[in-house]
Formats: structure tokens, C-alpha cells, sequence
């Protein structure tokens, strides 16, 4: 055998005859060679070579998760709780779950058979993706969105639909534009608001007209609320609270962003029952259960942990305001984001791309930012900056954009 590079191997053989006949045979699958690489990890790895960088690019809280919810999931092992629990988590978790979205949004859930236990929202958005989908099923995804978003949708035998958004709009999708890329392959929309890497709220008037979208074509809508806790001067909104939208949503959650949670890996999906049925199949065949520490701590933060939100909620929102008119001061045009933690500045002024910006200014200045055109091509001339760090360093990276842009604005 001679590796001939691209995954793909050369082998020589011999025929009874001694004729050599050559194969060439791909080790690597067709379909996961054409996944586009995560377009956040370059940059990041480029900045882990360097020396006092400051970071604005990882969608990560820096808090570190509350005491209460850490002890509670020491206690857990104290107490032998290391094996596997219920497919479905426990089911004292999937009450808790049950309960803080009656009182969050008003429906209900019923813990037994509608809601699942993730191991964060990725497993949640490719279980529910994977299936509903068919090979060749469509799925509008609107962009600027998360990285991933489109590649679960491949990933689970879809083809996704990139529905650009615009800043003129807030970044929200509305029914127009979805209506307008709707065929009949199209078996679903894929939504994440509030969103990342814009900060984007969907108002209710946005949701009604996808609502109307998803009932007129019988679509499916998966709904990625992550964030809906961090959000700044409007209410959260679950999309399955919409009148005739309870049964055509999958809801995606989890514990990462409100709770600073993120290496606990406890997500939540919660759906008909019909859908649930399918989605729990998978799990048991991928996962078996989510961590049982993780559904510990989980259970103690639903519990207990609503001043460690409003807590870290408050602070986001004065570095939310702090970023913002920083932007707007130094000349990038920037709306104000409603929800998440992250900032979208318009930084064409420059006369760079999105890339270029962002490499010379990691270069010059040590700050690292990520190129909107990562999370689609809708976020061309945008860079997305996450405020989930301390007032002090995003004090410290404004100065450096501040001499950046003498230099460049």
C-alpha cells in the first residue's frame, strides 16, 4: 500500500497471472470531507502561540460555575452516583426541566416521554435533525448562525438552505425570506435566537410570520434557545409557546450559557412525544445517558441557581453596553445586540475583509476577534466579539482597537 495523500491509499495488486493491478481506495468518507472546517478555530490557534492576547472570540462565560452546583455535583460522586442513569436523564432532572419552562414560558412538557437529557445542545440539534431528516431533505437555516448549525444539518443527510439575514433587519429572519427559499424538499427550519454570533432577538411579530411559514408548508421548526436567558430589555420567548406551534417544534436547550456550565455538557430537547420517540432511539444507540455528575449539578441549578443567573445576566449587560458604545466610538458601526453575549460591528470602514481585520489585529494589537464570514456569508464585513469576559479586558482590547483604527480607519 502507498498513502498518496487526502485520506486516499494506493494498493498494489497481483493478478493470477502476475499482472499488477492497481486500487485506489479513499479512507476518508465523501461527506465528511466536505464539511467546511469550523471557520472560529484558526484564528484561536494562532492566538495560542502568542503572548498577552486578549481574547474576544470564544462563546464561553468566564465565570466560573456557582459553588453551590459545583458541590452538588461532588456530592453526587461521594455519594456513588457514577453509573449510568435512565436513557432519558433522571427523572428528577427531567421534572426540573419540566417546571422551569412551565414558569419561564407556560407550557408544559411531560418529563416521561417529552423531554431527553443531552449531552449538550449538539447532541440535541444532530439527534433531532438526524431524525426527522430523509437523505436530500431541505432545511432553511438562516445565517449569520453558529458554525455548526449547517454542518449538523450535512451531517444528519440534509442539505441546508442558507437564508441570509441583514443588518437592516436586526439580523432577524422573517417570513418572507423563508417562504422564498421553500421547495417541496423542505422538511424544516432551523432557527437560533437569541442568536449567535449576532446577538439578534427574533421578536414575537418575526416568530408569528415563521409560525405562518411553518403551518402553510407543514414544516418542522427546530429551536435553538440556548441563550433565552440572556436577554436585555424584551422578555424571552419560547418559539413552542406560538399558538398551533407546539407540535411542530423541537426545543434545544441546556445548562452552558445561563449557569456557566459549558464543560458540564447538559443540554435538554423537548418535543411531541411521536418525535421524542425517534429522537430517544438515537441517543440510546449514540450515548446512553448524558453524565451523570453533569445531571447532578443540572438538577441543583434549576433548583437553586436563579440568583446566579439574574447575577451573571446583570453583569453581561453592562459589558454588553460597554462594547457597544466602545464600537461605536471608534468609528465601526454596530447594532445594539438584544440577546447572548456577543457584539457584531460592521468593520468595512477599514477597507479590509472580515479576515484581514481580524489577522492584522491579532498581529498588531493581540486581540482576537472572529470574521463574520465564519458564520456565513451574510456576516461578510462583520466580526463577531464576545463580552463574556472581564469589564477590565474588554477596557484593554478597545484601547488596542483604538490605535488599530488610527492606523486603519
Amino acid at each position: 500500500m502507498i498513502g498518496i495523500g487526502g485520506g486516499s491509499i494506493m494498493t498494489i495488486l497481483f493478478t493470477e497471472s502476475g499482472d499488477i493491478m492497481l486500487r485506489t481506495r479513499n479512507r476518508i468518507s465523501q461527506s465528511v470531507q466536505s464539511l467546511r472546517p469550523s471557520g472560529i478555530r484558526r484564528f484561536f490557534d494562532i492566538a495560542a502561540t502568542m503572548e498577552d492576547v486578549v481574547t474576544l472570540g470564544i462563546g464561553e462565560p468566564d465565570f466560573v460555575t456557582p459553588r453551590h452546583i459545583i458541590d452538588s455535583g461532588i456530592d453526587s460522586l461521594l455519594q456513588g452516583k457514577t453509573a449510568y442513569t435512565s436513557n432519558s436523564g433522571t427523572i428528577e432532572l427531567r421534572r426540573a426541566i419540566s417546571a422551569y419552562i412551565e414558569r419561564l414560558h407556560g407550557i408544559h412538557y411531560n418529563p416521561d416521554n417529552q423531554i431527553l437529557v443531552t449531552v449538550g445542545v449538539s447532541e440535541a440539534m444532530f439527534l433531532a435533525l438526524r431524525a426527522i431528516l430523509d437523505p436530500g431533505d431541505e432545511v432553511l437555516v438562516p445565517e449569520p448562525c453558529f458554525v455548526a448549525n449547517a454542518a449538523a444539518v450535512e451531517m444528519a443527510g440534509g442539505v441546508p438552505v442558507h437564508v441570509d439575514t441583514f443588518v437592516q433587519d436586526d439580523f432577524q429572519v422573517t417570513g418572507a425570506m423563508l417562504e422564498a427559499a421553500v421547495t417541496p424538499r423542505t422538511k424544516a427550519i432551523l432557527i437560533n435566537y437569541p442568536n449567535n454570533p449576532t446577538g439578534a432577538y427574533l421578536s414575537r411579530e418575526r416568530m408569528l410570520e415563521i409560525a405562518a411559514v411553518a403551518e402553510k408548508y407543514d414544516l418542522l421548526v427546530l429551536s435553538d434557545e440556548i441563550y433565552e436567558r440572556l436577554v436585555y430589555g424584551v422578555d424571552p420567548i419560547s418559539f413552542a409557546s406560538l399558538p398551533g406551534m407546539y407540535d411542530r417544534t423541537i426545543t434545544m436547550s441546556g445548562m452552558s450559557k445561563s449557569f456557566a456550565m459549558t464543560g458540564w455538557r447538559i443540554g435538554y430537547v423537548c418535543t411531541s412525544t411521536e418525535i421524542m420517540e425517534a429522537i430517544r432511539k438515537l441517543h440510546q444507540y449514540l450515548i446512553m445517558s448524558a453524565p451523570t455528575i453533569g445531571q447532578m449539578a443540572a438538577l441543583e441549578a434549576l433548583t437553586n441557581g436563579e440568583a446566579d443567573v439574574k447575577m451573571m445576566h446583570d453583569e453581561y449587560d453592562a459589558r454588553r453596553r460597554i462594547i457597544v458604545d466602545g464600537f461605536r466610538s471608534l468609528g465601526l458601526s454596530c447594532f445594539e445586540p438584544r440577546g447572548a453575549f456577543y457584539a457584531f460591528p460592521n468593520i468595512t470602514v477599514t477597507g479590509m475583509t472580515d479576515e484581514e481585520f481580524c489577522e492584522h489585529l491579532l498581529h498588531e494589537e493581540r486581540v482576537a476577534v472572529v470574521p463574520g464570514s465564519a458564520f456565513g456569508r451574510s456576516g461578510t464585513g462583520f466580526v463577531r466579539a464576545c463580552y463574556a469576559t472581564s469589564r477590565d479586558k474588554i477596557e484593554i482590547a478597545l484601547e488596542r482597537m483604538g490605535r488599530f483604527m488610527l492606523r486603519h480607519g
